[in-house]
């Protein structure tokens, strides 16, 4: 272990962790906020208004993770970041456009005369789906070691439904916690609807990752391996059934548990984030890279670190901040 330590060895590892743990709160934070997007068609004015106090106080923020979880893999991890943008460059295309045309209509649809409100709340909702089906199609063809070909075409669009599927189900578990009255009974609803998308891209994704790879699936199925790992589908299996239970008791419990289905919701995200890291550990692009072929120098990621320890600090102190000064139920809708 001090061999590891002084050698400098623990530094792409570090920052390996420190990547997936930027994306991994990416995926919450600003999961749920574009959830809500993808849920603005199926709600009234008054309620579209509701959704967007909800989130207002957060949703511009939230992306700061993706931006470092994507800064991290260029500065830290440059062959890796050439290999896997060069082929995600289309998706990443269309979720970049996406995010243009949230914050366009997040700040127009404040603007705008009442009767233009209508458009701008589509484009809200547009550019919310457009980003969660990007993404979802980015991981697909990830998992497959970016095949090529009908079948991983086939097999990443419907992971991006099954993505979409996800952020709505945390969209509308965050509507649940932060609203009250006829949205919160609607939000009950869309989020048993989704939860079934979200758990059929669960078993799509836990069913291909394996096979695409041999190294993947003997890291899974291998005695001792399987005892070991059993937990986790086991316990993200539980954490379904068991949000499918709080939703249905949800209306008769007068609030008491709103925010369970939120906090049930994270686990299974939690959860699956850390299948996937252990089934592609020690590579960073699927079979090709490595974490440790794929890393900047030691010395380039010692300077990188001690920025790191300044930024990551800020970014984590002012979203912690930021939840408290918002926290209990959305209010009104105001731009005075």
């Amino acid at each position: 272990m001090s061999e590891i330590i002084s050698s400098g060895a623990w530094l792409p590892l570090a920052f390996a962790g420190l990547m997936g743990l930027s994306m991994l709160i990416y995926a919450v934070l600003d999961g749920y906020d574009l959830g809500v997007g993808i849920l603005m068609r199926r709600a009234d004015d008054a309620e579209q208004d509701m959704m967007v106090a909800s989130i207002g106080p957060f949703w511009d923020a939230n992306e700061t993770w993706l931006v470092l979880g994507v800064g991290l893999l260029l500065v830290a991890f440059p062959a890796a970041h050439g290999v896997i943008l060069g082929h995600l460059y289309l998706p990443t295309a269309f979720m970049l456009i996406g995010l243009i045309l949230r914050g366009v209509s997040f700040d127009f649809r404040a603007k705008v005369k009442t009767g233009h409100k209508h458009f701008w709340n589509n484009a809200f909702f547009a550019g919310s789906l457009i980003m969660a089906l990007a993404q979802g199609y980015m991981l697909g063809y990830y998992i497959l070691g970016f095949q090529e070909g009908w079948g991983a075409f086939v097999f990443s669009g419907l992971v991006g439904v099954c993505m979409a599927a996800g952020y709505a189900l945390i969209g509308a578990c965050w509507l649940i916690m932060k609203t009250e009255g006829p949205l919160q009974i609607k939000a009950i609803l869309w989020a048993r609807q989704a939860s079934w998308a979200t758990i059929a891209g669960i078993i799509l994704v836990s069913a291909a990752t394996p096979l695409v790879s041999t190294r993947i699936f003997d890291k899974w199925f291998e005695f001792p391996n399987i005892l070991f790992l059993a937990p986790i589908p086991l316990v993200t299996g539980a954490l379904v059934c068991g949000l499918e239970w709080v939703l249905r008791s949800l209306p008769k419990d007068k609030d008491r548990r709103a925010w369970v289905p939120f906090a049930m919701t994270v686990g299974i995200y939690v959860l699956c984030f850390i299948g996937l890291a252990y089934s592609f550990y020690p590579f960073i692009v699927p079979d090709q890279l490595t974490i440790t072929e794929a890393a900047s120098g030691h010395d380039s990621l010692l300077i990188i670190l001690a920025g790191a320890l300044v930024v990551v600090p800020a970014i984590l102190g002012y979203t912690a901040f930021s939840y408290y000064i918002f926290r209990g139920k959305a209010g009104e809708l105001r731009y005075d």
